[in-house]
């Protein structure tokens, strides 16, 4: 198939532009990371049936840039199926797909792309929870778990694991809440099958949770650097609340190989200010 190369200017775009462009490029980010069909339900907490309906939802948000933005519209080229596998790591991708940095002046200032994913998914499809309860459920200990706050670790001693992570209940500080406590350590035996439910507590902002490697937190972009280290163990980010409530989100794995991992929000910029902890699988005995 051949393809033509447009230019790309160097000159940095409006700050109007820059937002746009911030969005779709992050919003693309996450897209690219969790695959054609499933990663876009993985984001938005919820279930897709195929591809194409990825492919749809892609296709609304990319309408959202409007005609003349970078994206081109709903009609522009980005929009269309070429676009789509590009974004999806296609072999013309760019550096940043694969673990480079963006260009400061797309990610600079106040162009923060927490605060640009969050506003862009706030309405996408999930069921909510009022804060209440999401404050409620983050203090509460989880069946089958020891709670050792001088230490700051959740053990559990039970092969079914269920647990529920805050994301940043308290803002400024980008940290996760579980049973309590802020960024624990959680232990968990081997084999063990474990259900997170995540709730974005921010009210403007992005956040996800992805388990991965030790010292994925390092990266700028685990989005696209820290793959999921068990499958199924990663939900890349949630929309903002709004008035139907806070988002959440589940994912399931098993934890099948002993070792000590991280768990961190994949959104950029975020584990590296500290958005993170530690998640141990004990070996029997």
């Amino acid at each position: 198939m051949t393809t033509t190369t447009t230019p790309v200017s160097t000159t940095p775009p409006p700050p109007s532009r820059r937002r746009r462009r911030v969005g779709a490029l992050v919003a693309a980010a996450v897209l690219a990371a969790g695959g054609l069909g499933a990663g876009l339900a993985l984001a938005l907490g919820g279930s897709a049936s195929s591809a194409s309906s990825s492919y749809d939802y892609y296709r609304s948000v990319m309408g959202r840039y409007g005609t003349g933005s970078m994206m081109g519209g709903p009609s522009g080229p980005m929009a269309g199926r070429f676009g789509y596998g590009w974004m999806m790591g296609g072999t013309g991708a760019p550096g940043w797909m694969h673990g480079q940095s963006l260009p400061g002046f797309m990610m600079g200032g106040s162009n923060d792309p927490g605060t640009v994913m969050g506003r862009l998914f706030a309405d996408a499809p999930g069921p909510r929870i009022s804060p209440a309860d999401a404050t409620r459920l983050g203090n509460a200990v989880p069946a089958g778990a020891s709670r050792d706050r001088s230490a700051n670790r959740l053990t559990f001693t039970t092969t079914s694991v269920r647990l529920v992570v805050l994301a940043s209940p308290s803002m400024p500080a980008e940290r996760f809440r579980i049973a309590g406590m802020v960024d624990p350590t959680v232990v968990v035996p081997v084999g063990a099958q474990v259900h997170v439910e995540l709730v974005n507590a921010d009210e403007d902002m992005a956040h996800g949770l992805v388990v991965t490697a030790s010292g994925a937190a390092s990266s700028w972009m685990p989005m696209m650097t820290a793959a999921p280290a068990f499958s199924g163990a990663a939900l890349w980010f949630l929309g903002e609340e709004t008035s139907a409530g806070m988002h959440t989100g589940k994912l399931s794995f098993s934890a099948v190989s002993p070792g000590t991992y991280q768990y961190l929000c994949p959104v950029p910029g975020h584990a590296q200010e500290g958005m993170a902890g530690t998640f141990v699988v004990r070996a029997n005995g």
